[in-house]
């Protein structure tokens, strides 16, 4: 797709160019641009090291590593060339040799990675990764935050060659979870610009393709009684919901211990949570974790809003600024009820969360929406 600009009634071509041409760098330029703000390719992703290469029998290191909000390890692959080279190819590799890797080890990596690559670290350092691994994942106990083992690929180039994009259509259809993206770099007078276009799997597709490979994915991850206790708690209360309140009604069960749904503006979000012994229904406030100051003053805007909210909402909320945080949340918790809890008496759960989160959803949306961000 070309790309223009506007002169008067007229469509002008703005004139392509290669990084090559501009001197702009994979691991100088591209690299570091994408390691601050991974919104180019397209999702939410925590960067937990840059340059990973913490093997025992090999040199060779990853661009960047990072999590994703699934708790999957994501190897992101960079070149600058017009042709992807056999990026595939070391990507598959990279996936294969941090496969294995723990939360422990997860997490010493981002604490490397955040004090800049100095090779010893301290239990300081380890608690700071700790949290941003914690709080990206919206989790609050490491308990919940174990990786699900399994590694997705992104491949970034400026464009890929036609055995590469073949290989990773073949990989894609085989189950693996490969996608490339196109950033291609276009000349306006002085200014570089790169459009970032996902061409594996078509956006057109991606939502379907995505479905069926949920799908597959959750059948296979119900490995351990806690994660079948969740699947079936979350698709039992789908069923239960939809007397109240429309906002999961489009959802699938989740083995995880949390289940979300949109307010209607990004950044907000109905979640509800489950613990041994607590139940728990939020409105989770997260705008970006390179806006912290927006998180904050949404949240504080909200609060001045208190009173009618909670009027609206028909009693008193739990309102936690997290100032430690980026995020911060708006709840309320129903006690001595978790996911332990005798499965004959999960319907007053579910029909509890149901309500309240249909509750917390009316009190709130209007407020959110009306916020100046």
């Amino acid at each position: 797709m070309a790309l223009y600009s506007i002169a008067g009634d007229q469509l002008k071509p703005v004139q392509t160019t290669t990084f090559a041409q501009e001197a702009i760098l994979e691991r100088k330029h591209l690299q570091a641009m994408l390691r601050q703000d991974t919104s180019a390719l397209g999702e939410d992703l925590l960067v937990l090291s840059e340059e990973f290469g913490q093997w025992q029998d090999s040199s060779r290191r990853i661009d960047l590593l990072c999590l994703d909000k699934a708790r999957n390890l994501v190897v992101v692959e960079i070149k600058r060339t017009e042709d992807g080279g056999h990026m595939e190819l070391q990507a598959l590799r990279y996936a294969a040799m941090v496969s294995p890797m723990t939360l422990d080890q997860a997490i010493a990596a981002h604490a490397r990675h955040i004090i800049h690559g100095v090779p010893e670290i301290e239990g300081p350092d380890l608690l700071i990764a700790r949290d941003e691994i914690l709080e990206f994942l919206e989790l609050d106990d490491v308990e919940d935050a174990e990786l699900t083992g399994d590694v997705r690929i992104v491949l970034v180039s400026a464009d890929f060659s036609s055995e590469l994009t073949t290989s990773v259509l073949w990989l894609l259809n085989k189950g693996l979870d490969i996608r490339c993206v196109k950033l291609r770099p276009y000349k306006m007078g002085d200014q570089v610009l790169i459009d970032a276009t996902q061409i594996i799997p078509l956006p057109e597709a991606a939502d379907y393709e995505i479905k069926i490979r949920e799908q597959v994915e959750e059948t296979r991850k119900v490995r351990t009684k806690r994660q079948e206790i969740f699947k079936r708690f979350w698709g039992q209360f789908i069923a239960r919901s939809a007397t109240h309140t429309d906002l999961y009604k489009q959802r699938t069960p989740t083995t995880d211990h949390w289940f979300s749904a949109g307010v209607g503006r990004s950044g907000f979000a109905i979640n509800a949570s489950l613990t041994e012994d607590r139940t728990r229904v939020e409105c989770f406030i997260r705008l970006g974790k390179n806006n912290p100051a927006a998180n904050k003053a949404a949240f504080k805007a909200l609060l001045e809003k208190r009173e009618a909210i909670e009027a609206t909402f028909g009693g008193p909320l739990e309102w936690d600024e997290l100032p430690d945080k980026i995020s911060s949340r708006v709840y309320i918790d129903k006690l001595g009820a978790g996911w332990r809890t005798p499965e004959a008496e999960w319907p007053d759960i579910q029909d509890w969360i149901a309500l309240t989160a249909a509750k917390l959803e009316r009190a709130l949306s209007g407020p959110i929406k009306s916020l100046s961000l």
